[in-house]
């Protein structure tokens, strides 16, 4: 399969708002919240990015961290809670967390990046998808193989899903490791650069994206909230970006003639 085989990709260029766009001033503090979803969208957002974790009973839960700690109110490893406690808890004091299911209801016609976070998580988003025939509308990554293949074997070809680490490794390092089969994933989501070994090494290059778009596989760079880096990237040949700064990429790429509200 190729990126063109799925309509999830039909885009002149995908502008992700990262956990909805928590950079934006009224976003900020409330990262994965309906309301911050809800801002992305009105402001012509046709392309979520958010995390799932399972809680202890099962609910699909749409949030970054394994634990409530940080973002929220409570505390603890949302694996270890049930629902009843989880929902609870209020991102930056305020929104509650919402479900996957919340989410996919909420917003019909908008199209999601969604990031395993827990092998736990892998039916029930499973189960989520198909349930809100959410085939089409969706792409999966995991930087854990172990997670995305789970769901590959779930759900083969009937969704779009990135490459974990490894996968990515075999194609930026391609030269090195000529003996290696294609990596199943149709989109690479990286960084600019990476650290390995100690040192700073570049992962979005041109050889990058040539390899890639040789092989029908599209490029999506995160996280990236400076105008300047933004054209530098577009320029490069990169097809998509994910951002905190969903105000300042939408104005780039209006003026580059990208922006797409579906």
């Amino acid at each position: 399969m190729r990126a063109e085989d799925y309509p999830y990709f039909d885009a002149p260029f995908l502008a992700f708002a990262h956990r909805g766009g928590p950079l934006l001033p009224e976003n900020v503090g409330r990262e994965n919240s309906l309301h911050a979803f809800v801002r992305a969208v009105d402001l012509g957002y046709r392309y979520l990015e958010t995390d799932v974790h399972a809680t202890a009973d099962g609910v699909l839960v749409a949030f970054h961290d394994d634990r409530l700690d940080r973002a929220t109110d409570g505390t603890g490893l949302i694996a270890d809670l049930p629902w009843a406690e989880v929902q609870q808890a209020r991102i930056g004091g305020l929104e509650p967390i919402p479900t996957m299911a919340e989410v996919f209801e909420t917003f019909p016609g908008v199209r999601f990046n969604i990031d395993i976070k827990s092998p736990t998580a892998v039916l029930p988003l499973v189960e989520a998808i198909v349930a809100h025939r959410a085939q089409q509308r969706v792409c999966v990554t995991s930087f854990g193989g172990d997670r995305l293949a789970a769901f590959r074997r779930r759900m083969g070809t009937h969704v779009a899903t990135g490459m974990s680490r490894f996968e990515v490794a075999r194609t930026r390092f391609v030269p090195l490791l000529p003996r290696l089969g294609p990596a199943p994933g149709v989109v690479l989501q990286v960084p600019v650069r990476s650290t390995i070994a100690g040192r700073q090494v570049p992962i979005v290059t041109p050889g990058l994206i040539r390899t890639a778009h040789a092989t029908g596989r599209q490029v999506h760079v995160w996280t990236i909230d400076e105008p300047d880096e933004m054209h530098r990237l577009i320029d490069l040949g990169v097809d998509g970006l994910i951002s905190d700064r969903i105000d300042v990429l939408r104005e780039v790429l209006i003026d580059r003639g990208l922006w797409w509200e579906g």
